[in-house]
């Protein structure tokens, strides 16, 4: 039995959930079901693939596991074969993701969906004719081009919150445990609340009430189909945009108060935006050294609220930064993702004392997510996970760029 902080359980005041422990699988984009370009129902169904991944990290001893990226319109995808859960599909949701949800739950972690919406972050060679809060085009990030996007209507957004209310019933439905909102990294909901994307003049604009009312009248959606008492609410958001006119930490910290008396438990921080090259835009050497990109901002935010717990991901890879972020109180829950994709089992060799910290990343970090990808296909397939920290390997698998992208 490990006696480090990490393996202190947590209990969320309003949903009743317990999380056995301090870490947290962060959303990471699988790209492991189905996808056809011109037959819209058949993307985004979970196959053997998906399943055995999740299984896999259920064995792994995480608090919290983080199903995503799920889009809420399956033609607004992240990238090519994400799962879906769109309305419309005319496949039974609930059934698709019930027996990935149990594997993920399996062994005592709490499960979360993540659900998000591309907007103009949405590749051209998904969706040509993308959505947004305006018209600003993202431009060429990511390995990517974007069309430009236009205006989503008000109906439009009526019907996007129906849909973000249908995809978290689904989850609940399912046997998830929670929800959590994707409002960072420049999805749609970030292109809300960014006032260097959002120009509207409407009810949706301007104000930061304003820019945020549609996350707000997505919980409040979600609460109304969904038992607040049996069902955890949560919200990746950026702790800032890092770009002139975008999201700041100061409306990062107003939000997150009115998160809270929203009933919303859970709060992940995160930052950057496609624009601005993803959380690598605050990757620093002070920032890598300490292992916490976003920690600082957690310090300013925590003050501020009285119950909704706090997850930093970006840069953990070691233990005992971990235990000092949890012990000073700085965050809640320590976000995890790559060292994940290396090492599926992270999490349990770390509080059991087999190890002290992450293996090492060789890729550069514009590849990092191709080469996460490589290796959640082989755990997916029950391969060898090819290790990064050799550089004989990265030099092979980024000559072989094998198009997972």
């Amino acid at each position: 039995m490990s006696t480090s902080i990490l393996a202190s359980s947590v209990t969320f005041p309003i949903s009743g959930k317990v999380a056995p422990n301090r870490f947290l699988k962060s959303a990471m984009t699988e790209r492991l079901c189905t996808y056809d370009k011109e037959n819209h129902d058949l993307r985004g169904k979970p196959t053997p693939e998906y399943l055995a991944v999740y299984e896999k990290w259920g064995q792994g001893s995480i608090g919290i596991i983080v199903l995503g990226n799920l889009p809420v319109d399956r033609t607004a995808l992240e990238a090519k074969k994400n799962a879906v859960i769109d309305k419309r599909s005319p496949w039974d949701a609930v059934a698709a993701f019930k027996p990935v949800i149990a594997a993920a739950k399996a062994h005592g972690s709490l499960l979360i969906g993540q659900l998000t919406h591309g907007g103009r972050q949405t590749s051209d060679d998904v969706n040509p004719h993308p959505v947004s809060s305006s018209d600003i085009q993202n431009p060429p990030s990511m390995g990517m081009t974007f069309a430009k996007p236009r205006p989503m209507t008000v109906a439009e957004i009526d019907d996007l919150v129906d849909s973000y209310g249908f995809a978290a019933e689904t989850l609940y439905k399912a046997g998830a445990d929670g929800v959590q909102l994707h409002a960072a990294h420049g999805y749609l909901l970030s292109q809300f609340l960014s006032g260097r994307v959002n120009k509207r003049t409407d009810d949706y604009g301007g104000s930061l009430e304003n820019r945020s009312r549609i996350v707000f009248r997505i919980f409040e959606e979600i609460k109304r189909r969904v038992p607040a008492n049996d069902f955890l609410l949560s919200i990746k958001i950026n702790s800032a945009d890092f770009a002139e006119g975008g999201f700041t930490d100061d409306e990062c910290g107003k939000i997150a108060i009115m998160l809270e008396a929203a009933g919303v438990e859970l709060i992940e921080l995160s930052g950057g935006t496609y624009e601005t090259g993803g959380y690598y835009s605050y990757r620093k050497d002070s920032t890598v050294k300490r292992e916490a990109f976003f920690i600082e901002f957690a310090d300013r935010i925590r003050p501020t609220l009285k119950s909704t717990k706090l997850a930093v991901t970006g840069g953990f890879r070691s233990k005992a930064p971990m235990e000092g972020a949890i012990s000073g109180k700085s965050c809640d829950f320590i976000g995890i993702a790559r060292p994940l994709t290396a090492e599926p089992f992270f999490c349990r060799d770390l509080l059991s004392g087999a190890i002290t910290e992450a293996k090492e990343n060789k890729v550069n970090a514009p590849d990092q997510t191709q080469s996460s990808l490589y290796q959640i296909h082989a755990i997916s397939e029950s391969k060898e996970i090819p290790d990064l920290s050799s550089q004989a390997v990265v030099d092979v698998l980024m000559k072989e760029k094998r198009g997972l992208a």
